[in-house]
């Protein structure tokens, strides 16, 4: 990426938070000068008294190379290239070069308190791997994406009419290799990409990948935004490991951490000696729970660069989504605060300005980039995360289902005999399901901490436990919403998810974890191939309740429909009771046919099933002028296929 001087223009809209592209002007670019090749250095840093270049090119020397400070509080320098080659191939460069084959750099910031701080570029595209901090030059221009086929059908693409049904993964403790070590972006596409085609999802969602130095913050603590963690190797390595699962037909999604950044000295926080990126009010700044600040964004400056970070991922490394994690520390100044907070100016505990940003931000990136998706993970109730900024919304493409999440562990937790008395649980989603664009998140946060794994969470014996979790999954399909499961739940993990270590792939050879993967790959591909479980996700035109308050079995039926009418019937039954004939209500005349069952003994049941169709009876249930009789397994969920009939039903007519 060549430096291009700003104009006027350009440099307002980064000072009034309308930038997108901010980093096209900040951070450190090639140049040609004459017939020279240079780089080009420049870093906001407005209340700096002098700001220095500093690194391996000139043995840390923090004054040798001081820079210069334009009108507006950007500091710039430029140097021969040859500089930061290393010294033993001093005439060897090319732009193209990896980033780990340049030397390292800081900016060395001094104060007007007399201090002096060594930081890391926020714009820098490579970092080293830590435990060293230092920004690494890179160009990213140069590298040949094969993925146009992928690109053009994103276009056109409408997630909220397709299936979505995200694996979600940390890159360090998925697989590692023979010796210990982390793996290579490559080695980990190579290894990943069949796997996720075989499991039949529909793409991969990243715990931050952006630099950060300590591992136990899973990423969460990022100190180089623009650049992707060297752990595994370099910007192009990444480049190439989003090239290959588009080439496989497998969507990238990252998460992203636009609320708060941690305290490190490289870091942001009081960049030049004074508050930067973070609002002077400790009570609007420090975030206590995390240890970590938030962003003021109503700072021009921090807007601009946090929406010019988003669209950078999507413009240079092709990502098709972004979760934002932690939105309601964002929307809310008084959020994990315990009292010591500062109200907007109306006395409110909404952040105005965050609310003005994250609209900004989905205005630019859904205008700039069709078919790719921005997610809140938004645990409060706020209003209208997911409706378009011109109807008052936020403007976000889904949000995750915090409250489903919740409700739904929580229930599981509990032994059966006392399900019935919180019946409400299964059926209380219902009420605003449809309020949002949702997705229901199995996620990294309810596997750590003392929560337990998903196989763990449920009660009972080994069979029961396994049995049980089985009949989540299979609800969970069927409820509206996108979905989300994070790695090792496929394969039932037993103990927490550690990040300095693999995944415990070693189960695989006992009984019934296999047995549970096989479940988990049919049921996928079931979702992909039936297009009543994910094109009407917004309205009841495409779910019907058939048995909603049968607390005392703790067993739901619904329906869910086709843009075209086409039905599938999903019971859950979630205590072990077998119940032979269990009779339930349908909406018309017609036959079932079992899809799916998870009591099936390939999958570790016990083998309840309904193997030859069953058809309707006029006989009243549930309001209901028709109903059928059915086996349900214990703790299982079963698929039907429902055929009417006439075979003539519409969408228009339920």
């Amino acid at each position: 990426m060549r430096y291009i001087p700003p104009n006027e223009v350009q440099r307002q809209a980064f000072h009034q938070g309308l930038s997108r592209t901010a980093y096209e002007m900040l951070g450190a670019h090639p140049v040609m000068q004459g017939r020279k090749k240079y780089w080009h250095f420049a870093v906001w840093a407005p209340n700096a008294r002098a700001v220095n270049l500093t690194g391996e090119f000139c043995g840390w020397d923090t004054l040798r190379y001081p820079m210069e400070k334009q009108f507006d509080g950007i500091w710039e320098l430029r140097l021969p290239a040859k500089l930061f080659t290393p010294a033993a191939d001093p005439e060897r460069f090319s732009y193209e070069g990896a980033a780990e084959k340049l030397l390292g750099y800081k900016y060395a910031v001094y104060d007007w308190e007399g201090g002096m701080h060594l930081k890391a570029d926020p714009y820098a595209f490579a970092s080293e791997l830590r435990p060293n901090t230092a920004s690494r030059l890179c160009d990213l221009s140069g590298y040949r994406w094969k993925d146009q086929a992928w690109m053009d059908r994103r276009a056109g693409w409408n997630p909220y009419r397709s299936p979505v049904n995200i694996y979600e993964m940390h890159l360090g403790s998925w697989r590692r290799a023979e010796n210990g070590e982390m793996l290579s972006y490559t080695e980990i596409a190579r290894q990943l990409i069949p796997y996720i085609r075989e499991m039949g999802y529909t793409h991969v969602e990243l715990l931050p990948v952006m630099e950060h130095p300590l591992d136990m913050s899973w990423g969460y603590q990022v100190t180089g935004y623009f650049a992707p963690t060297a752990r595994h190797g370099s910007p192009k390595d990444f480049m190439r490991f989003v090239d290959l699962l588009h080439q496989a037909e497998i969507g990238v999604i990252l998460d992203w951490v636009p609320a708060h950044f941690p305290r490190d000295e490289i870091g942001l926080r009081r960049f030049d000696g004074t508050p930067c990126y973070e609002h002077a009010d400790a009570r609007r700044s420090e975030m206590p729970q995390w240890g970590t600040m938030l962003f003021d964004y109503a700072r021009g400056e921090a807007s601009s660069f946090l929406i010019s970070n988003a669209c950078f991922w999507f413009e240079y490394y092709h990502v098709d989504g972004l979760r934002c994690d932690a939105v309601s520390a964002m929307l809310y100044h008084d959020f994990g605060r315990e009292g010591n907070w500062l109200p907007n100016q109306w006395g409110g505990n909404e952040n105005l300005d965050a609310i003005a940003f994250l609209k900004r931000l989905n205005e630019n990136v859904y205008r700039d980039f069709p078919g790719v998706m921005t997610i809140a993970e938004e645990s409060t109730a706020f209003p209208a995360v997911t409706q378009p900024t011109y109807l008052g919304g936020l403007g976000f493409g889904f949000k995750w289902n915090m409250g489903w999440m919740n409700d739904m562990l929580s229930y599981i937790k509990l032994d059966p005999i006392y399900r019935k008395y919180h019946h409400d649980k299964l059926t209380f989603s219902l009420h605003y399901a449809f309020s949002e664009n949702y997705i229901l998140p199995f996620s990294h946060d309810e596997v750590v901490h003392g929560k337990h794994s998903m196989l763990d969470k449920n009660p009972g014996d080994l069979w029961r436990k396994f049995a049980g979790l089985r009949a989540l999954y299979g609800y969970t399909m069927a409820h509206p919403g996108k979905k989300l499961l994070f790695m090792g739940g496929e394969f039932a993990h037993f103990i927490e998810w550690k990040y300095d270590d693999q995944l415990d792939w070693f189960l695989l050879v006992y009984d019934r974890h296999p047995q549970l993967q096989q479940y988990v790959r049919q049921l996928n591909h079931l979702y992909l191939d039936h297009p009543s479980l994910w094109e009407v996700e917004d309205g009841w035109s495409g779910f019907q309740w058939l048995q909603a308050d049968d607390r005392d079995n703790s067993i739901i039926v619904f329906a869910r429909y086709s843009t075209q009418g086409k039905a599938l019937i999903a019971l859950t039954n979630f205590t072990p009771q077998y119940l032979p004939l269990y009779r339930f209500g349908l909406p018309r005349p017609g036959t079932l046919k079992e899809l799916l069952n998870s009591d099936l003994e390939a999958f570790g049941g016990s083998g309840k099933t309904n193997p030859e169709p069953i058809r309707s009876e006029p006989l009243p249930r549930n309001g209901f002028e028709q109903s059928c009789e059915v086996c349900v397994p214990p703790l299982a969920s079963v698929y039907f296929e429902f055929e009417p009939q006439d075979n003539q039903t519409t969408l228009e007519e339920d």
